[in-house]
């Protein structure tokens, strides 16, 4: 497979993450970097973050490393930057603002091949995949693509294991997540009320658009699941609470823990079992999506099941964007659906 441009509209956390894991791939090159914040500046939060990792020099409006050299150019919408005078194959949205299909379908206009949002859509586009879900059922028709979020893959996943392995009757979702860069650390006034207080000092209740998603990616699930966020006062290292009632009866701890474990063997990138007592520290820099706590795992006299399910969100995030991208680059090669 021949190396595969991306160009990054937005230089924030998931970004850099998808430029970081770059370094160490040869099937994948970002060469160009969309933003207005000052190269120099760019450049110091990648070398901060790398730690002498990976060796990222600047030099001019260019970040050099293994990977090649990435133009960094200022862009502040979509529309702003030709991605065809970068050659570019895809375009990773990453700023969290232009999230309706208008706003996709300018990168199209401006030279891109397919556009990747990093986060979920406000309205219908082409497709949501879910690694390990759906992402089969990708198609070479497809131009403007979302991986979902982090709590949409940890919940989309574990819905399919217990689905197939035990059947669900109904689920509810809570996401224990880290704060995000929308809310400020200091209480302040914005749009939302909850959001205007300060995230480093509160647990702060917020709305999850999951539910929803989960029920376009799968059908199925339509009016069988509801949720909702916790923002909590801490970096990094979130938390899927899921509560299900499943169809079948007399079943044991033990065996959720093994179809998790079998889901495992399947789909090592994606899940991961712990048997040890971690806490959200421990998962910090780990790319999977479901982290599934065994340990936590709660089981009613009946048929109601609790499990808990880490990850560390924008990690999580860049690792599942780069997936889609290597799959639907793939798709290419072979010239028609998957």
């Amino acid at each position: 497979m021949s190396r595969v441009r991306i160009g990054l509209m937005g230089f924030g956390e998931i970004p850099r993450h998808i430029y970081r894991l770059c370094t160490g791939r040869d099937d994948v090159e970002v060469v160009a970097i969309s933003e207005i914040g000052e190269p120099k500046i760019l450049h110091y939060l990648v070398h901060a973050e790398v730690k002498g990792k990976v060796d990222v020099e600047i030099d001019g409006n260019f970040l050099v490393s293994n990977n090649g050299r990435a133009r960094m150019v200022r862009g502040v919408a979509p529309g702003d930057v030709p991605w065809d005078m970068f050659d570019v194959d895809f375009v990773v949205d990453g700023t969290w603002k232009y999230r309706h299909r208008a706003d996709m379908e300018k990168h199209i206009q401006s030279g891109a091949d397919r556009v990747i949002l990093s986060s979920l859509p406000f309205d219908p586009i082409d497709r949501i995949v879910i690694k390990g879900v759906n992402d089969k059922s990708i198609q070479a028709a497809d131009k403007l693509i979302s991986p979902g979020s982090a709590t949409a893959n940890a919940t989309a996943v574990m819905l399919k294991i217990l689905e197939k392995h035990f059947g669900v009757n109904y689920a509810m979702l809570t996401t224990v997540h880290s704060y995000t860069s929308d809310q400020p650390l200091r209480d302040k006034a914005g749009s939302d009320f909850r959001k205007s207080r300060s995230a480093a000092e509160n647990i702060i209740p917020i709305e999850t658009p999951t539910p929803h998603w989960i029920s376009s990616i799968m059908p199925e699930f339509k009016d069988r699941v509801e949720g909702s966020a916790i923002n909590v006062p801490v970096p990094n290292g979130s938390l899927l609470d899921l509560t299900t009632i499943l169809k079948t009866d007399g079943f044991t701890l033990e065996d959720i823990h093994e179809a998790v474990r079998k889901e495992a063997e399947n789909l090592p990138d994606i899940i991961q079992v712990v048997e040890e007592p971690i806490v959200s520290t421990d998962i910090i820099g780990n790319t999977h999506s479901v982290i599934y706590d065994k340990i936590a795992t709660m089981k009613s006299p009946a048929s109601m099941v609790k499990t808990l399910t880490w990850y560390h969100a924008a990690l999580a995030m860049a690792s599942r964007i780069l997936d889609v991208i290597v799959e639907y680059s793939k798709l290419n090669e072979k010239g028609g659906d998957q």
